[in-house]
């Protein structure tokens, strides 16, 4: 009899542990405030100074937060596309306002995210401010339109209003 319900909470505990055991991890939710060091401040411009941005080039090189290293993380912004096609977009450049690296000089390298994508995000989604979720990597990227310095291997995105 006691046999039983040792068994009986056993079995319980594992009905109640294997599904938080399975489920998806939850991603840390940041900002792109949480992409620079304390204390570090290269003038990163706000939607009302971008227009300061233009006077001058990117601030390269600028510090990145080490120990968000490898860690699953979910951020809002705007798409630049690199790679892809009229269906899908697997790299591209994650940027934390519209025009980024287009109609302005990049933010500095620690407010961009290089970003691969290899089953290809949907490219009608890369117009207007998403969430992106993936695993991100302190690992600098150099390319046309800017240097960059974080990375990250993009599991999901989404409308920024569905989140």
């Amino acid at each position: 009899m006691m046999f039983l319900r040792v068994l009986y909470c056993v079995i319980a505990i594992c009905l109640i542990v294997t599904p938080l055991v399975n489920a998806d991890p939850i991603p840390k939710e940041l900002e792109w405030s949480d992409l620079v060091p304390k204390g570090f401040d290269a003038g990163t411009p706000d939607i009302e100074h971008i227009g300061q941005a233009m006077a001058g080039p990117q601030t390269i090189n600028a510090p990145v937060v080490k120990e968000l290293d490898g860690q699953l993380i979910k951020i809002p912004g705007f798409v630049v596309p690199l790679e892809g096609d009229d269906n899908k977009v697997t790299e591209f450049l994650l940027v934390p306002y519209f025009g980024a690296c287009v109609h302005v000089p990049p933010p500095p390298s620690n407010q961009l995210i290089y970003v691969t994508f290899p089953e290809g995000a949907p490219a009608e989604a890369m117009y207007d401010p998403i969430w992106v979720i993936g695993t991100l990597s302190t690992e600098e990227w150099k390319g046309e339109l800017a240097q960059v310095g974080y990375t990250m291997v993009g599991t999901k995105v989404a409308p920024y209003d569905d989140f």
